[in-house]
């Protein structure tokens, strides 16, 4: 199935995103300047090839842009394209995407919803492998007692507070700056 890519300004930088006919596949968060983001997008994704998007595609851009600008739009409606990804990776994105912008949860508590209490380790590990960071949201996972933990997309864990402070949330027990 084809893949194809396209990379868009947003409020926080250039995002590149890479789909198919069944969904979005890819998201990359920027890496600092355009070619950047590109160059680690298509070593991801190293079969997408640039096109213009498809009217499901614009919509989603538009959504991405309004998530990372005013932290209020859910991104769990849109279509995803699976394909090749673990079924344990898969069973906790469907957790993340029941998150809503500006809302949390630990580690821990992925673990026990995907019914594998004890594997935070391994709910950690799959959100690093996340193909589609931010609209599925492995930034609002924390670390217990609500420390910020990791981040595995450019910039870490500032990145990663970044985000959840445009969604108004509160990592780290402190109040938001919303």
């Amino acid at each position: 199935m084809a893949r194809r890519f396209a990379l868009f300004e947003t409020a926080i930088g250039t995002i590149g995103l890479v789909w198919s006919e069944r969904g979005l596949v890819g998201l990359r968060l920027p890496e600092g300047d355009e070619a950047a983001t590109r160059s680690e997008l298509l070593r991801r994704f190293p079969d997408a090839v640039p096109a213009s998007p498809d009217p499901a595609t614009t919509a989603a851009i538009e959504a991405i842009r309004a998530l990372v600008g005013d932290g209020r739009r859910d991104l769990s409606h849109l279509p995803l394209d699976w394909d090749g990804v673990p079924d344990f990776d898969r069973r906790v994105y469907d957790v993340l995407l029941t998150i809503p912008p500006g809302e949390t949860m630990t580690y821990g508590e992925m673990a026990r919803r995907i019914g594998e209490p004890g594997a935070a380790r391994a709910v950690g590990a799959a959100l690093g492998r996340n193909p589609i960071p931010v609209v599925v949201p492995c930034h609002r996972v924390l670390a217990a007692g609500g420390r910020i933990g990791g981040f595995s997309a450019p910039g870490g864990a500032e990145t990663k507070h970044r985000l959840l402070a445009i969604e108004r949330a509160a990592p780290d027990g402190q109040p938001s700056l919303f």
